[in-house]
């Protein structure tokens, strides 16, 4: 296991920009809103050794972490900003955010207790300092005076000598002054105290985990409910307040001795809805989390219709080629009035673009459908894994066409000369013709639909690249050189 460094400190110092820094890329939302950190951010850094700790083997430079970002503690939402746009209170969250940090410090083995040394010491930061005094977390604080932009603010950083943890480092996370040096400061902590935990050597990164999750939905749908279940502790805020989660949370997972990561994605609606410009990175961040995702679970609410949210969601899941999972949540309070058939007869007329998408009826709250779920998604990850020979894709093109080719007002034969798999996940079929345009729209469902039953993609999207053969073939992907073969004329009813 590796150790965990937890940023803590009271709102608006830098806590998320200075975690960006760290992990050396944009994950948590950066704005002026006291309140836009709610849960528990993690990521895995990459720490390197000070140059007194560097010996002969390259293997001992580098160490991972796992760096947690925690919300602002004690003054939670901006002046003016207690209640959002539905009128709700915002304030209520403070205790569960407050939790989150409270277990971010107590798991960790480091604390970097971050300050704002241009405002100077506050009477939130000298509380924060004493609430980790008191829960005997003082021999693991490193203090951080961030927002040293120049050296005539280190003066300034020196009156936080009086919390009792020592010098500040000073960082400027904006601009990544001193944070290298925060680094070291890191790696030579761990040594004194997390010599057991401390993931050393080049090669002792964490194996990545096999699949990526994403959940995606409209706001209130039961994303981090789920989340928590298959935790089976509160691993991030759940509320009844709408747009709880505002960044996009990774959780990592082991079960059955398989490992996948689901990302948290913050509840989407109508652009035109927008509070505000964090509402608006959030649902960036929720867009970013389909792209990296192996397999997206769409969250539906089964005590609500499906809404243009969830369709715009089905709709970029499709356009990005991901396999997914209709999952409907709350089946517990609708089981006795619905019928599973027809409600996934509902779901076909209103996702017909997902009509191949397995669907899995859960309660989150409740913990039921769980481990179907998550076996349904592995299996999903295999089928968009998995290459289909030349020869079966060549014996099934010919059938379905033979059943029914494309079809051309003007008469014209179509060819098929090369098949053959070039990629997976999606997988990845080329087929080389006289006349692409001839297998496009209504031709090319159909030719997708009836794949599904012909090889070994029956419940994952499948992407279909025609191209022209050139007047002199060249061996390329689906051409000799990769084994495709020619599959024969398709001859259109208008031609007999």
């Amino acid at each position: 296991m590796l150790p965990l460094v937890a940023i803590v400190g009271r709102p608006n110092v830098g806590k998320s920009s200075l975690f960006n820094r760290l992990a050396g890329r944009r994950i948590a939302i950066v704005d002026p809103t006291p309140g836009v950190t709610r849960d528990r951010l993690t990521e895995l850094v990459e720490l390197i050794a000070p140059p007194d700790r560097r010996g002969d083997d390259a293997s001992a430079t580098a160490r991972w972490i796992d760096l947690c970002d925690t919300a602002g503690f004690g003054v939670y939402t901006a002046d003016g900003g207690r209640f959002d746009d539905a009128g709700m209170d915002l304030s209520r969250l403070t205790p569960q955010v407050e939790d989150q940090i409270r277990h971010a410090a107590a798991s960790a083995s480091l604390i970097l207790l971050v300050i704002d040394v241009q405002q100077g010491l506050t009477g939130l930061d000298r509380d924060v300092a004493k609430l980790l005094r008191t829960a005997g977390h003082t021999s693991k604080v490193i203090l951080v005076a961030n927002k040293c932009d120049s050296e005539s603010w280190e003066l300034q950083a020196a009156e936080a000598h009086a919390f009792g943890f020592g010098e500040p480092a000073c960082v400027s996370a904006m601009n990544g002054g001193g944070v290298r040096g925060l680094g070291e400061a890191i790696w030579t902590r761990l040594d004194e105290v997390d010599r057991a935990g401390a993931g050393t050597g080049a090669d002792g990164r964490p194996a990545d985990a096999e699949m990526k999750i994403a959940i995606v939905g409209r706001r209130n749908a039961g994303k981090s409910s789920l989340v928590n279940a298959l935790a089976g502790q509160e691993r991030v805020i759940v509320s009844e307040i709408a747009g709880t989660t505002r960044d996009s949370v990774d959780v990592r997972f082991e079960m059955g001795g398989r490992s996948f990561v689901a990302i948290d994605t913050a509840g989407v609606r109508k652009q035109r809805s927008f509070a505000d410009d964090v509402e608006y990175y959030a649902s960036r961040r929720t867009e970013d989390s389909i792209h990296r995702a192996d397999v997206c679970f769409l969250l539906l609410d089964a005590t609500e219709k499906s809404s243009h949210v969830e369709k715009k969601l089905a709709a970029l899941i499709v356009q990005c080629y991901k396999p997914v999972v209709l999952v409907i949540n709350k089946w517990d309070l609708v089981e006795r009035e619905l019928k599973v058939a027809a409600y996934e007869e509902y779901l076909s007329k209103e996702f017909p673009h997902l009509e191949f998408a397995p669907i899995v009826t859960i309660s989150a709250k409740e913990g039921h459908g769980l481990e179907d779920l998550v076996t349904m998604a592995f299996n999903l990850f295999t089928q968009a894994s998995h290459r289909e020979g030349t020869g079966q894709l060549n014996g099934a093109i010919k059938r379905i066409l033979a059943e029914r080719g494309p079809s051309s007002a003007l008469g014209t034969r179509a060819k098929v000369f090369y098949v053959s798999q070039i990629d997976t996940r999606p997988p990845t079929i080329a087929c080389v013709v006289n006349k692409p345009e001839l297998f496009k729209s209504t031709y090319q469902r159909y030719l997708l639909n009836r794949l599904r039953e012909e090889v070994a993609f029956s419940e994952v999207p499948i992407k279909l690249i025609f191209s022209a053969r050139k007047r002199r073939e060249e061996p390329g992907p689906g051409g000799p050189s990769e084994g495709g073969e020619f599959v024969g004329d398709v001859v259109d009813s208008t031609d007999e």
